[in-house]
Formats: C-alpha cells, sequence, structure tokens
C-alpha cells in the first residue's frame, strides 16, 4: 500500500512539471537561473512547512489532549490530521491553477518592437501566430524516446530522487532510533525542528547564492562538483551519534543545511539539462515524463531505505557496522550519480539551451501578457 501510495502521488502530480516548464517558458536565457530557482525556493517553503505539519500535527491526541480527547477520531487515527492539511493544502493548489494565464501566448517579435511596423498589436499578433504554426509544422521534431540527452538528464534526475527519498527516510529513522542503536533519540518533534530550520536556510540559498552560482557555473559542473562533496558528507552522519548536547545539535543542523545546499544544486541543474535537451514546444512533456519516472523511483526509494536500515541494524559484523553501513550504501548511490555526470553518459551539449529554443525564445520573448 505504501509502494502504491508513492507511485499514485507522483502519477497525479499536476504541478511540479508544468511548473517547471512554465518558468523555463517565461524567462530568457539570463534570467532562468532566478526563474527555476524560485521553483526550488517553493521548494524549500514546502521543506519549511512539512517536516512541520507531520511533526506538530501527527499524534494530536498524545500531544493536545485538550484539543483532541481518548477516543476522538484523531485518536483512533493518529496521522489523519496532517494528511487533511496536506489534502486542503493540494486543494488551494489546484484553485490556484484557474488563475494563472497561459504561457504559450504568441506575442509580436522583435522585428516588430523596433518601431518600424506600424501594425496594430492585433493584426502583428495574428501573423505572428500564423508564422509560428508555420514554423512548428514545418520543423519536424524528434522524438523524445530517440533523444539520448533528454534520457539521460531524466535517468540522472531520478537516480537523485531515488538517493534523496531515501536520505529523507533514513534520516528521519536514524533521528529518533534509539542511541544504543546508533540513532539520537529524537522525538517526531525534534525532526520536524531540525528540517524545518534546514529547510529556511535552502529558501535562501535558493533566492540569493544560487542564481549566482548558475552564471559562473555550467549546469554539468554545478551537478558533478557538488554529487562529489555530498560522498564525503554522508559519511560523517554516523559520527554525529557520538555528541550529546548542543554540539550535537548544532552540528546536526549545519550537516542537513549543507546537504539541503548541495542537494538543491543538483535538483536544480538537472532542471536546467531537462530543458535544455529539447526544444520549447517538448519541455511540458519532457518535464511531465521526468515527474512521472522520478516519482516512480521515490516509490521505490523508503522501501528500500526501510529494509536496509533495519537489515543494518540487525546485521553484526565489525566492517561499516550499523548505521555505517546505511550511509555507505547513500554514498554508493551518490558515487554513481556522480560517474553519471560524465561524458558520453551526459552529453555536453546540455550545458546550453537546445539549438531550436533559443530561435523559439526570440519569438515568445516575454511570453506572458502581464511581462510583456
Amino acid at each position: 500500500m505504501a509502494l502504491l501510495m508513492r507511485f499514485l502521488i507522483g502519477f497525479f502530480n499536476g504541478m511540479l512539471g508544468p511548473i517547471r516548464a512554465y518558468a523555463a517558458e517565461i524567462c530568457t536565457k539570463e534570467h532562468q537561473a532566478l526563474g527555476l530557482s524560485m521553483v526550488g525556493t517553493m521548494w524549500g517553503v514546502g521543506l519549511i512547512i512539512g517536516p512541520a505539519i507531520g511533526g506538530y500535527l501527527a499524534q494530536p491526541a498524545d500531544k493536545y489532549p485538550s484539543i483532541f480527547p481518548n477516543g476522538s477520531l484523531f485518536d483512533k487515527f493518529p496521522y489523519a490530521l496532517p494528511c487533511v492539511c496536506i489534502s486542503l493544502i493540494s486543494a488551494v493548489g489546484f484553485i490556484l491553477c484557474f488563475f494563472l494565464p497561459e504561457s504559450l501566448h504568441n506575442h509580436p517579435t522583435e522585428e516588430h518592437l523596433d518601431g518600424k511596423d506600424v501594425k496594430s498589436n492585433d493584426d502583428r499578433t495574428a501573423s505572428d501566430a500564423k508564422g509560428m504554426e508555420a514554423d512548428s509544422s514545418s520543423r519536424k521534431q524528434k522524438p523524445l524516446w530517440k533523444n539520448w540527452g533528454m534520457i539521460a538528464a531524466v535517468a540522472a534526475y531520478c537516480l537523485w530522487g531515488l538517493h534523496d527519498m531515501s536520505y529523507s527516510e533514513i534520516f528521519s529513522l536514524w533521528a529518533v532510533s534509539s542511541p544504543t542503536l546508533g540513532g539520537l533519540g529524537f522525538t517526531t518533534t525534534d525532526v520536524a525542528n531540525v528540517l524545518a530550520v534546514a529547510g529556511l536556510s535552502l529558501l535562501l540559498f535558493q533566492l540569493f547564492v544560487f542564481p549566482k552560482l548558475a552564471s559562473l557555473f555550467k549546469p554539468i559542473t554545478i551537478a558533478r562538483t557538488t554529487t562529489l562533496f555530498t560522498i564525503p558528507l554522508l559519511m560523517i552522519y554516523p559520527l554525529i551519534s557520538l555528541l550529546t548536547g548542543a554540539s550535537l545539535w548544532t552540528v546536526l543542523i549545519i550537516a542537513a543545511i549543507v546537504k539541503n545546499m548541495l542537494s538543491v544544486c543538483i535538483v536544480t541543474s538537472t532542471f536546467f539539462l531537462i530543458n535544455h535537451s529539447v526544444p520549447l514546444a517538448q519541455r511540458g512533456v519532457a518535464n511531465g515524463i521526468s515527474m512521472s519516472a522520478m516519482y516512480l523511483f521515490r516509490a521505490i526509494g523508503p522501501a528500500t531505505a526501510g529494509a536496509m536500515f533495519s537489515w543494518a541494524q540487525e546485521r553484526e559484523s565489525n566492517f561499516l557496522p550499523g548505521m555505517w553501513m546505511v550511509f555507505f550504501i547513500l554514498s554508493m548511490i551518490c558515487f554513481v550519480a556522480f560517474l553519471e555526470t560524465f561524458h558520453p553518459v551526459l552529453p555536453n551539449r546540455l550545458n546550453e539551451p537546445h539549438p531550436e529554443g533559443v530561435e523559439d525564445d526570440l519569438k515568445m520573448k516575454r511570453a506572458l501578457s502581464f511581462t510583456f
């Protein structure tokens, strides 16, 4: 049931894929880093609100007995309250979608904006629409299943999705496990506090730091470097359980913040790679495919991570005992993702937008009417 529900969450997720394509369509090349960072920033907001909802609202009868007495609905179903809140948030997102204008509008091209064309806006838009329609019909688009660049970028995204979900699952299990088993002995509220602080730092990083990184380095370079740095960071985690008190909290929060920053660099870089692998007209489909495939991997992640965590705790060995084996396996997934960033697996041409996308960007610059 857990695997099925995780798969259905991804299968019916109609938000993130189109939003990523939307951000790429309404932003010119020089602003795409900021546009895609805003998508990641909202993910950071979710990493603040989401753990807070789960940590503070789960088991409400135990935490707030005056509001949720014993025998009540939320006592019988202790995880129903955060699920109801999540459903309400999804309903609000569904309603807000109706207020988003279409991003693929046909607007005057730059030649019409030099003051030489005196036609009305309506006439110019109509002529542009016909011209763009002719361009689209005359241009044969390569089938996505034959596009190795897109396949490689989606594979990198899926592999990191598997790692990210496995890490999230293992981090929570490790944090609430007994110190005698190599855990931290945290409560669900403690875990929520750590994740909320890490999520807040992620929001600031996405807004102010990542756009500057994207302007200095290519997407593949960012993904490759941050994946490499993640490997030694993960191997530090088992040592954190040896700390106590303020030092434990300080080191854990710093590690969680750095891990989130590295992760968001990798994820946002793969957003660029996927968008660069296809023309503008195929970005929506490519992002939809990437999200569906990634959520299939994210469905596998919790099940395999939970089984691996249980196996590691029961395993008796002097070689990578207990949590050392768990974080070693996570590091090996990162190492495979690191190897995948090299040519010819990941083509270097994905560092730049698709050739057909450059022409499309010129024709559809400032696509939304309220930014034109």
